[in-house]
């Protein structure tokens, strides 16, 4: 008898792809601000070319790869298995889940890997990382599922990652991590490392949130970003103590946006969110995770211990409210502010600017040079807390002030820059 993995990686290693993109960035001259120089010394455009891997998920052409592989790429190609090469456009990019979906033209079906839909690896599984390390074309690696549900590492927001300890290098971004099935069960982004090479700590995205992916770029052509609109935290054994439960699991509530998708559903306060989709959860990126592999309007069972009870509640995927892209407030005028731009912050705003969801009031998006509040030393992720001794919540609140106090001479003003309460008395001369 012999052992192989060959009737896997026989399937499975043709629908394993390269995709090599191209950039052309300019090499800033140390003379671009001198108005004599900037005549003679230009910036010069340099080319950059990179490599990663991708996964074939459907014959028309259909190829699911990482978003950092073709971020700001101006030329895209794809090499399959058997050395054909295509050019690739994109169809859709996510910085959030850090996947791309390329689309390449054929005249005839090209080789899949199916997605594994069964939802049931485990840790010590058996798998296989297939890819393009380092160039040197493609390659088989052998582990084992090492953990499931990490979401303590990485950056995206919908991290929960497949941790294994099948070699990934350089190079295998967006490659494929399959079963003993020949079936997709992540898609392989990146590596804990010191040296830059494997150290047997890889992690994959999971399959569930590579399907919503490209299901979204084949039919609504964007990702809906969903948004709980809970805090939670951890549960630790003193709260389960407290909470009358005999080991720490699940994520408490601490608080409900008002007409988020958790205040929608009934979630309170007090709340310990156990499961999502019966997938045990033990922090907003687990809850958040489980949400984002459902469509825009369709619902999400969450397990809560309410009062000692375990209860059901369905959660609808729905989008962070407010406006992602508000109009700003340009202030001018006899005061400090003029040369803001200020802008109301929101849940959606927030989300796709990187902030606290939660957070409210004004915050400062741009300083124009030379201006009054560039003068102040205003920046950009200045939040106005008070001025005049008055509260700031809003645009409102801020033009109602600035009406009734333009041209004086004396402004206290409170902000805040970088979690940290900043007071100063303005003369304004």
């Amino acid at each position: 008898m012999q052992m192989s993995f060959a009737p896997v990686v026989r399937e499975a290693a043709p629908a394993v792809v390269n995709v090599y993109s191209r950039r052309v960035s300019r090499q800033q001259s140390p003379f671009a601000n001198d108005p004599f120089f900037s005549r003679f010394f230009r910036s010069q455009p340099q080319e950059q070319s990179s490599l990663g891997s991708g996964v074939i998920v459907d014959p028309s052409g259909v190829i699911v790869t990482n978003n950092h592989v073709v971020a700001g790429a101006t030329e895209l190609r794809v090499v399959l298995a058997d050395r054909r090469e295509f050019e690739a456009t994109i169809l859709l990019t996510d910085e959030a889940t850090d996947l791309a979906v390329l689309k390449v033209e054929t005249d005839e079906p090209l080789p899949v890997l199916p997605f594994d839909t069964s939802g049931d690896a485990e840790v010590g599984d058996l798998v296989l990382a297939i890819g393009n390390p380092f160039g040197v074309g493609q390659t088989v690696t052998s582990g084992i599922v090492s953990a499931l549900a990490r979401t303590d590492v990485g950056q995206t927001d919908f991290a929960s990652f497949i941790q294994t300890d099948a070699a990934i290098n350089p190079g295998n971004s967006g490659g494929a991590l399959v079963d003993m099935d020949g079936e997709l069960i992540g898609v392989n982004t990146m590596i804990f490392s010191r040296s830059g090479g494997s150290n047997g700590i890889g992690f994959a995205i999971p399959v569930e949130m590579v399907r919503r992916v490209v299901d979204s770029a084949l039919t609504e052509g964007e990702l809906i970003r969903p948004w709980l609109g809970a805090r939670l935290q951890p549960v630790t054994n003193d709260l389960a103590m407290a909470f009358g439960m005999n080991r720490p699991r699940g994520a408490l509530v601490n608080d409900v946006y008002p007409g988020a998708a958790a205040d929608d559903a009934g979630l309170q306060q007090g709340d310990i969110v156990l499961a999502v989709d019966g997938h045990e959860i033990n922090n907003d990126s687990g809850a958040l995770f489980r949400l984002a592999t459902r469509a825009a309007g369709e619902d999400a069972d969450f397990t809560v211990l309410r009062d000692g009870e375990e209860i059901s509640v369905r959660v609808p995927v729905l989008p962070a409210p407010g406006i992602a892209d508000p109009e700003p407030l340009i202030v001018e005028g006899a005061n400090p502010f003029t040369g803001l731009s200020l802008v109301d912050l929101n849940p959606a705003f927030n989300q796709a600017i990187g902030l606290d969801a939660f957070a409210d009031g004004l915050i400062v998006t741009n300083v124009l040079r030379r201006s009054v509040a560039a003068g102040y030393g205003f920046r950009p992720g200045d939040r106005i807390i008070e001025v005049q001794g008055q509260r700031i919540d809003s645009q409102a609140d801020f033009e109602t002030l600035i009406a009734r106090h333009d041209g004086e001479a004396n402004w206290p003003i409170a902000i805040e820059r970088r979690g940290q309460r900043v007071e100063a008395e303005i003369k304004l001369y």
